[in-house]
């Protein structure tokens, strides 16, 4: 094996993480950065990928300091360069593996940014809908906040995987893993008003006829038009949170927990692998708790 042909290696490691490891697009190219980074560093001072140990590793991480790193993205850089070098052990017999026993930083737990019921109202208050794309940039919110969708499965969600008449909708989402997701009659009327009478007017390209959501052109849209409906919503009615598309699907499970729905249902409907992460869902729920006692109660 030439330990020096990175471009190799690289896509033998994409394919090794698509196929070996099942993961999604987007975590493949996190991880891909986060190798094509470590290759800039090996290249700038002469190091060969099976002659490098623990302390190279320790200066790659000391010299991404001077760039002002985040603690979060250099446990993250962390994470995937233990798996390049598990990879390289098990697919090219490396014989040792560096990464052993780097310890990532701790991370304090971060809340995720969580609309209320009244600030989704006026997001969705604010579209103009006197324009096919308000119509269907209502229905997109419906369906992100009613469902609980990534902004990835969104995007993808096809009509076939549609079954409105017994109210669920299949998504596929991290690692190609599909999943079953209830949808509630909002939504669902919505959904049917856009395939209806907006996008069944829509001169559909070829490949993309059985995607749900579509732009004037008739190709779906992408993750970053997403983002752009929203941020603009945000604006118009003054928001001072910073939001995304991922901030309806925060704010669809801490009302579901709020609201006293089963921990292990919603881990279902998110479509988490580990409750620990539905877990966090809670801690919103004893800090909205907490604000209500600070708010109201005379001895606060």
């Amino acid at each position: 094996m030439d330990f020096s042909n990175w471009q190799v290696i690289k896509k033998e490691f994409e394919q090794f993480l698509k196929f070996e490891r099942g993961l999604s697009i987007n975590s493949i190219e996190a991880y891909l950065n986060d190798v094509s980074k470590f290759q800039i560093y090996c290249e700038d001072n002469g190091l060969l990928l099976n002659k490098i140990v623990r302390k190279d590793i320790q200066d790659f991480l000391h010299w991404l300091q001077e760039f002002n790193i985040s603690p979060f993205t250099q446990s993250r850089l962390i994470s995937g360069l233990k798996t390049f070098f598990s990879f390289l052990i098990i697919e090219h017999e490396l014989d040792n593996n560096p990464t052993e026993l780097l310890q990532a930083p701790r991370l304090a737990r971060k809340l995720p940014s969580v609309l209320s019921i009244h600030e989704i109202d006026q997001l969705i208050a604010a579209i103009d809908l006197s324009s096919t794309e308000g119509q269907r940039n209502k229905t997109i919110i419906e369906v992100l906040y009613g469902c609980g969708l990534r902004v990835s499965e969104l995007v993808n969600l096809k009509i076939s995987n549609l079954f409105l008449d017994v109210e669920f909708i299949k998504v596929e989402g991290k690692g190609s893993k599909e999943r079953l997701i209830p949808i509630g009659q909002q939504a669902i009327k919505h959904l049917r008003l856009y395939l209806d009478s907006i996008r069944s007017h829509i001169k559909i390209k070829n490949g993309n006829e059985d995607i749900v959501f579509l732009n004037r052109r008739g190709s779906a849209l992408s993750r970053v038009m997403i983002f752009l409906i929203i941020k603009e919503l945000a604006q118009k009615i003054g928001l001072q949170k910073i939001i995304s598309p991922h901030t309806f699907r925060h704010s669809f499970a801490s009302h579901l927990v709020e609201g006293g729905a089963d921990l292990r249902a919603v881990q279902d409907m998110l479509g988490h692998e580990s409750i620990t992460t539905t877990e966090i869902y809670t801690h919103i729920d004893r800090d909205y708790l907490h604000s209500i006692i600070t708010q109201y109660h005379p001895r606060s």
